[in-house]
C-alpha cells in the first residue's frame, strides 16, 4: 500500500508518496509561499486592470492577487472576501501573482497545507524527525531533484527532457528503440514524471512519429493507465504530439527547482544542517546569494541553532555554484 512520507523542515514542509520502495509523487511547501490556494481572506481591491472583469486585490500582508471576474458593486479601495484558486508561480525572471475568485461558498473544508492534502488521500503518513534515519534519502529523495533540477529524466531504452515555458511545460522524448517501442515506453515515463513532479496547467509531450492509429492509440492508453485523473488530453496526432491539461494550483517541484533557485538552495541546506550529525556550532557556507537568503530569514537560523545546540554560522563563498553550498563543524 502507499504510504506518505512527510518531514516538516524549518523552511520547508516535503513529503513523498512511496509505493514498492520508489517515490511515485513529491512535494515541496516553502513556509513562504505566501497565498495558498485553497485560503479565503480577506482582500483589498487595489487596482482595476479591466472594468467590471478583472483587477488585482492585495491581502492584509501585501501579497497580491489576481481576481476574475470583478463583483457588481466592488469599486477600488472595498474589501472583498476570495478563496485562492491558483498560488503564485515563479517563472524565468519573474514571478506570475495568484489568482482569486470571490468566495460565495458557505463553509468548506480547506486543504490549503500540503498536510492536510496529503491526509484527504487516505493514505498512511510517517511523520521524519531529523533525529530518525533518513527514510525520504533511502527513498530516493535527492536523485528525483536532481531530476526535477535538470529536467532530465532517463528511462529504459531512452530519455525525457522537460522544458518549462510561460505557456506550456514541454517534454521532448529522446532514444535509441524503434519508434513504437519508444513511444510506449516514454509515455509511461513521460506520465510517472507529470504525477512524480506534480506538473500541471498544459503539458506537450513530443513522442516518436507513428507509422499508424493503433500505435498512436496503444501509447495514449499506456499515458492513460499511469497518470491518475483529473486531466484532459488530446489525442497523439500524426506528428506525435500529445496535450494534457491538469487543473494547476501551484508551482510544480520542475518550476520550484529551476525558477527559485535560491530559495530552494538555502532551504535544502538547512535540512542538510540537520541530518549533518554536527552538534554545537556549525557553520554554512554558500554562494552570497544563497547565504543572503537565510539571512533574511533569522528565525529559521534560530530554530536550527536551537536544534543543533550551538551557534550556526554563515559563510559567502563567490566560488561557489547556488547548488554546491556545504555545512561543516564551526
Amino acid at each position: 500500500m502507499p504510504e506518505w512520507l512527510y518531514e516538516a523542515g524549518i523552511g520547508e514542509c516535503r513529503a513523498a508518496l512511496i509505493e514498492n520502495d520508489t517515490i511515485i509523487e513529491a512535494h515541496i511547501e516553502p513556509a513562504d509561499t505566501g497565498l495558498r490556494a485553497g485560503e479565503v481572506i480577506e482582500a483589498r481591491l487595489t487596482e482595476i486592470l479591466i472594468p467590471a472583469r478583472r483587477g488585482i486585490v492585495t491581502a492584509a500582508g501585501g501579497e497580491q492577487a489576481l481576481l476574475e471576474p470583478l463583483p457588481k458593486g466592488l469599486t477600488q479601495g472595498g474589501l472583498v472576501t476570495v478563496e485562492i484558486v491558483r498560488e503564485a508561480i515563479p517563472e524565468r525572471g519573474v514571478v506570475k501573482r495568484a489568482k482569486a475568485r470571490v468566495w460565495t461558498e458557505a463553509a468548506r473544508e480547506s486543504h490549503s497545507t500540503l498536510l492536510a492534502r496529503i491526509t484527504a488521500t487516505g493514505h498512511p503518513i510517517r511523520h521524519l524527525t531529523p533525529y530518525d534515519s533518513d527514510a525520504l534519502e533511502a527513498a530516493g529523495w535527492s536523485e528525483a531533484l536532481e531530476q526535477g533540477a535538470s529536467g532530465i529524466i532517463p528511462f529504459e531504452g531512452g530519455s525525457l527532457r522537460i522544458s518549462l515555458t510561460p505557456a506550456m511545460t514541454l517534454i521532448d522524448v529522446d532514444g535509441h528503440l524503434p519508434p513504437a517501442a519508444l513511444a510506449l515506453a516514454s509515455s509511461k515515463a513521460a506520465a510517472a514524471a507529470i504525477r512524480c513532479f506534480n506538473i500541471t496547467g498544459s503539458i506537450g509531450i513530443d513522442f516518436p512519429t507513428l507509422g499508424n492509429k493503433a500505435e498512436r492509440l496503444a501509447t495514449a492508453d499506456a499515458f492513460d493507465a499511469v497518470l491518475p485523473l483529473p486531466f484532459e488530453r488530446t489525442a497523439i496526432n500524426g506528428f506525435g504530439f500529445l496535450q494534457i491539461i491538469r487543473p494547476r494550483y501551484r508551482a510544480s517541484v520542475c518550476e520550484q527547482l529551476q525558477h527559485a533557485r535560491i530559495p530552494t538552495a538555502a532551504r535544502a541546506l538547512l535540512r542538510q544542517a540537520q541530518r549533518s550529525g554536527i552538534i554545537g556550532s556549525a557553520a554554512i557556507t554558500a554562494h552570497p546569494s544563497v547565504i543572503a537568503h537565510l539571512t533574511a530569514h533569522p528565525d529559521w537560523i534560530e530554530t536550527l541553532a536551537t536544534q543543533r545546540g550551538g551557534a550556526i554560522s554563515l559563510q559567502a563563498d563567490a566560488s561557489l555554484a547556488i547548488s554546491a553550498g556545504y555545512v561543516s563543524k564551526a
